[in-house]
Order: structure tokens, then sequence, then C-alpha cells
């Protein structure tokens, strides 16, 4: 199975040629995706009435341009970035439906965390995902404390890859979806209300990204019972490890805290997991 970490562009002929080479038989593999979908790879099937616009910001244009010619063969819009300034000044004018980011581009060593941090200052609900050859844990809590709602190494597979874009996606619009009244989750001064994607402290607005807001709607849909770490990745649609999920529940609690220092809603269960309570006298004001 061909990675994506092998799609790097060389150095000098031989590299080119080899280069070449394996750009060939990624799309050879890529053309066999097809097999996981009745037909010939044709667009997947959950992708809703309208084409979805992927951008990618990856400076290297072997591995940009062919991530660009496989989403597109799955029925995606994409535009490709290779420097943050030219994605911001993109972005600045026109939201992409979801963002899969480097880390590192061009002369900035870190130029992805920054870039990620500025989209999700602008666009909470915006599907992030980090594609990068760094594997360091620092990296990868780093890029999901700032928001990224995803993580992949470069030694993924495209089918994995593939995967990953359409879960989340999924989540955006099962968040999108009238649920009826249902979905107006309250529970004492927590609302959550999913048709639109809003959370509510005491009336003050909580801005969360996608997957924050399904941890917190998984804990709160059933105060009190403790949701373990394999529990809250499932509701969310996340595979990462605890100590990233234990990541989220702090920048989940920093958030509330920010409109009410004494937040205490989320409780750690040490040992367990993680549970939602409602004080006695708990209510919206």
């Amino acid at each position: 199975m061909v990675s994506i970490s092998r799609l790097r562009a060389g150095r000098g002929a031989g590299a080119n040629r080899a280069e070449a080479g394996t750009i060939r038989a990624f799309r050879r593999h890529e053309g066999r995706i097809g097999a996981a979908f009745p037909g010939p790879c044709r667009p997947l099937r959950y992708i809703a009435r309208m084409s979805r616009r992927i951008a990618i910001v990856e400076d290297e244009p072997a591995i940009r341009e062919n991530l660009r010619d496989a989403l597109a063969r799955q029925g995606f819009e994409v535009q490709g970035f290779a420097e943050r300034r030219e994605a911001q000044a993109a972005f600045g004018s026109r939201l992409p439906d979801m963002a899969i980011i480097d880390i590192g581009l061009g002369d900035e060593p870190d130029g992805g965390f920054e870039l990620c941090r500025w989209l999700r200052e602008r666009a909470p609900a915006l599907p992030i995902l980090i594609l990068s050859a760094r594997d360091s844990e620092i990296d990868i809590v780093s890029g999901l404390r700032l928001g990224a709602d995803d993580y992949l190494t470069k030694n993924v597979s495209l089918p994995h890859l593939l995967a990953r874009v359409t879960a989340l996606f999924r989540r955006v619009d099962a968040l999108a979806q009238p649920q009826g009244a249902a979905e107006q989750l309250v529970r004492g001064a927590l609302r959550l209300d999913v048709p639109r994607f809003e959370a509510h402290w005491r009336d003050h607005p909580i801005e969360l990204t996608v997957t924050e807001f399904w941890m917190l709607h998984a804990l709160a849909r059933h105060p009190g019972h403790v949701k373990d770490r394999d529990a809250l990745m499932r509701e969310a649609n996340l595979t990462v490890d605890d100590q990233t999920v234990t990541s989220y529940v702090k920048r989940i609690r920093r958030k509330f805290e920010a409109v009410d220092p004494a937040f205490d809603a989320i409780e750690t269960v040490y040992g367990l997991g993680y549970r939602f309570v409602e004080r006695n006298g708990a209510s919206a004001t």
C-alpha cells in the first residue's frame, strides 16, 4: 500500500524518475479505491447535495497535486496552496468547507500551526485536518490544542485519509440535520442547539469546534453517567490516544471557565473517564 509520505518531491534526475514512478503507483492505487464503493470510483454517497470545497495547504507539489486529484475523483472541489500567506489571503474572502494543512510550509517550520489557529478563531465549526510528516506527541497534541479536529501523519494510506475526511464531513452533516426539539439539549445552565451548532452557558455563547461540541454533547446527554475515553472518541468520531482526549476535555473546560470561573460541570472520575453533572440550582440566567 502506497503511503502519502512517498510522494515527496525528489532532488536530481534519479530522484525525479523515482518520484514519477511513485506517483504512477499512487495513481494506480488511488484508482482502486472505488472498489470500496459500488461502481467505478464514484463520488462518496454521503456527500450532500452540493460539492464540498476542500483546501489543501501543502508546500510539496507532488503531494499537493496528487491529493488534489484523489479528492477531486471523489467528487470534491479542491483548491491547493503552497504557503500560509497565500492560503490566508484566499480564506479571507471565502472559507473552504474543510482545510487539510501541513505543519511546515516553505520557510515557516510551524506555519501550519499558525494557519490552524488563525482559521479556528474565524471559523469555530470548520473541519481542520493536519497532515504532516511530523509524528511526535508534542506536535500532535499541539495541533489538536490549536483547534485541529484530526491529525494524520504522511505514512497514512490514501483510503485511510479519505475515510477520515468523510468522517469529519459526516459529523458536520449530523450537526446540520434538523432533529426537532429533542436536539435542544438543556442541562441546567447548559444549552446545546444541535441544528444551529450553538452552545450556551448561562446565556453566554461558547465557541466550540466540531470535536469539542460532540464530546460535550456526549457527556451532557446523560448527566451523571461516566464516559470513558473510548466512548468519547466513538461519539466524536475520532481516533486518538488517551492523552489527546484529555487535552480536548481541558480545552472545553477552559472555554467555559472563560465566561464562568466557577464552572465545574465536567468532572474527572479518575481511572474511569468523565461525567457531566447538573448542579442543584444551576440554571440559565
